[in-house]
């Protein structure tokens, strides 16, 4: 019986860490690309993981993958986190126009 309740504790704990991690993202429009440098300037609405009111920044990314699809101009959502002393995105996808 315990394990069948550690177990769902188990899934109850991820499935509330994935819902959070949806509730995270962010609204942005892209506008600057640098891959060279593995970085992404975005006019960003709210991001509420990191209690900051919406403006246009740079942010670093953590896989420069995630520049490969992008586009000057695309809307995206996209969630951020605090790592090592910068602003991250970690995650991006776009939104249909």
């Amino acid at each position: 019986m315990r394990q069948l309740v550690s177990a769902l504790l188990i899934a109850l704990a991820s499935t509330l860490a994935v819902a959070q991690t949806a509730k995270d993202m962010a609204d942005a429009e892209v506008r600057k690309i640098d891959k060279d440098n593995g970085k992404l300037t975005l006019r960003h609405g709210p991001i509420k993981n990191l209690d900051m009111p919406g403006m246009t920044m740079v942010f670093r990314v953590k896989d420069p993958a995630l520049l490969d699809s992008l586009a000057v101009g695309d809307k995206i959502r996209f969630h951020a986190e605090q790592e090592r002393g910068a602003i991250t995105v970690t995650e991006v996808e776009k939104v249909a126009r």
